[in-house]
């Protein structure tokens, strides 16, 4: 051994000493009642090499044999056939040890076992930190592991679903973790508290969530039962004292109107306004308007009072009515001074919504009104407090929605007719002189054959009355040649060929549809008879004076 050796002689092994190891095979054998091993024969013993001096190396016999490796438990190579060797060190075995135990070998692999440590120095302790594993035990003192004990059994099975114990992903995660940690230290799993009350709790959400489900069962469940059996519900009586003014658009269905009836205050529910709308005759009549009614009224008195045209808040438009009446009922309902309306149509026509082609014709100076004519007849609301642009924008789209549906554009050419602005002329003059829906083609045909070039009774000339009472703002059937002839207007068809500047009055859907299919009987002549709803056609100048004569003689003219 070098200066670094262990001095004189080691000391032998100690069995108890967890850096050796085990006490080899015999050691191993000696506490389970084996036999020695190689038959209980003593084994050759060598002595110890001399430190220094000679460094050549002793042969044995025993290496001469072959050699197979095998590893044993401790995962040390051994050489079967190999005979054990022991080399007896100074100092000698200590055969009689207390324990009864062969002495270790010194470990080959550390030269150094067992000395001093130099320059003070200390061996790092491999077993004293928190996470390190227990030391090593010989096979010797090893004490059997003890059993895990086994936790307490509930009385009462209890939910191990993270929904009843409250538990989650997360906390699964964490004490998974949690659990390897005390595995690898030995230690024991802490026992969960609160369980039973999150068992509570979980019942709890159990018991409102199917009670929240009976609830909800129960009320559809109600309404089904109302909707399908019980009577709507309902206000008594005619309303109160404090009235209010409820808008009908145009097109709206019992429902649409029931719906708004009930927004408003007046009725209980849109139910039973449809089921009195259905059951009272007419009901279904009511129109579009304004409507001036009660509050908390039964959904039959709403229905009566909507049918009386004097609960109507609606500027009514008939067929042939002139724009000038339209103006002044307007003016009415809403409460303004006479002329406003006229003098807003007058200044704000063009942002009426008036077609194109209304507004670009060959004497657009010569027309007394841009509005005439495209007031289309119908129901409009009108109430106080609205303004009167909006009512007359309403009229306007309404007529340039039909004249478009009526294709008037198109049919005009075919009809020997410039443009659309013609057609509706021509359909004002078929509602002005016209009296029953049976005149109106025969009148259509009159206008078209005096426009015609090959006229050579009238020259063209349509006179007709209506065009002058038109400019006259009259509606006079008595009008003398001397007056006619002496007034210059483009609207005196008595003097000016053609059409006059624009229509006279707004004309209706029959108008309409009679302009656009007119008789092919050759009438050129009318006359109303008796002055007020009997009008006579003729075919011939003849014909036309012996209508005249009649109409003198009845009217006593």
């Amino acid at each position: 051994m070098t200066e670094y050796g262990r001095g004189p002689g080691p000391e032998p092994w100690h069995p108890q000493d967890p850096l050796y190891g085990d006490g080899g095979w015999e050691g191993q054998q000696a506490h389970i009642g084996r036999q020695p091993a190689y038959g209980g024969q003593p084994q050759q013993q060598y002595p110890q090499q001399p430190q220094y001096g000679d460094w050549s190396q002793q042969q044995y016999s025993g290496y001469g044999h072959e050699q197979y490796p095998y590893y044993d438990e401790q995962a040390h190579q051994q050489y079967a056939g190999q005979t054990q060797q022991q080399y007896q060190q100074q100092g000698g075995w200590n055969a009689a040890d207390s324990h009864g135990q062969m002495p270790y070998a010194p470990d080959p692999g550390d030269p150094y076992g067992q000395q001093p440590m130099a320059y003070g120095g200390e061996q790092p302790d491999f077993y004293g930190t928190e996470d390190a594993y227990p030391p090593p035990v010989p096979p010797g003192h090893r004490r059997p592991e003890p059993e895990p004990e086994t936790e307490a059994v509930p009385d009462e099975e209890e939910e191990q679903h993270p929904f009843f114990t409250g538990g989650g992903d997360d906390d699964d995660d964490e004490e998974h973790e949690l659990e390897s940690r005390r595995d690898r230290r030995g230690g024991k799993k802490p026992t969960k508290k609160g369980k039973k009350r999150r068992n509570g709790c979980a019942c709890m959400v159990v018991v409102l969530v199917f009670g929240g489900g009976i609830g909800t069962a129960g009320y559809f469940g109600y309404k089904f039962y109302q909707n399908r059996f019980a009577p709507a519900p309902d206000y008594t009586g005619d309303g109160i004292n404090e009235t209010v003014t409820v808008e009908i658009p145009k097109g709206a269905g019992g429902w649409d109107i029931g719906n708004r009836l009930k927004q408003a205050g007046v009725v209980k529910s849109a139910e039973a306004f449809v089921h009195a709308q259905n059951t009272i005759p007419g009901g279904d009549s009511i129109q579009a308007g304004a409507y001036l009614l009660k509050k908390e009224m039964s959904a039959a008195s709403a229905v009566k009072m909507m049918m009386d045209p004097k609960s109507q808040n609606v500027v009514m438009v008939t067929p042939g009515e002139r724009n000038a009446g339209v103006y002044q009922a307007i003016d009415k309902k809403l409460a303004l001074s006479a002329g406003t309306t006229e003098k807003v149509a007058r200044q704000e026509y063009k942002a009426l919504g008036l077609p194109a082609w209304a507004q670009n014709t060959a004497n657009s100076g010569e027309i007394k009104d841009p509005l005439e004519g495209f007031l289309f007849p119908g129901n409009y609301p009108a109430a106080k407090g609205m303004k009167p642009d909006a009512i007359l924008k309403q009229m306007v789209a309404e007529a340039k929605s039909k004249y478009d549906a009526y294709g008037l554009t198109s049919k005009a050419r075919a009809l020997g007719l410039n443009n659309a602005f013609e057609l509706v002329t021509v359909a004002s003059l078929v509602q002005a002189e016209g009296k029953t829906n049976d005149d109106f083609r025969k009148m259509a045909e009159v206008v078209y054959n005096r426009l015609k070039p090959t006229n050579t009774e009238t020259n063209q000339l349509l006179q007709f009355d209506s065009t002058y009472n038109y400019l006259k703002g009259t509606s006079n059937i008595h009008i003398s040649l001397k007056e006619i002839n002496s007034n210059p207007s483009p609207y005196n068809t008595y003097r000016h060929k053609g059409l006059p500047p624009g229509p006279i009055g707004n004309p209706g859907a029959d108008a309409i549809m009679a302009a656009l299919n007119p008789t092919h009987d050759g009438w050129l002549y009318f006359v109303a008879t008796d002055g007020v709803n009997n009008t006579e056609f003729a075919k011939t100048l003849a014909e036309f004076q012996r209508l005249k004569d009649k109409f003198n003689a009845t009217s006593g003219n």
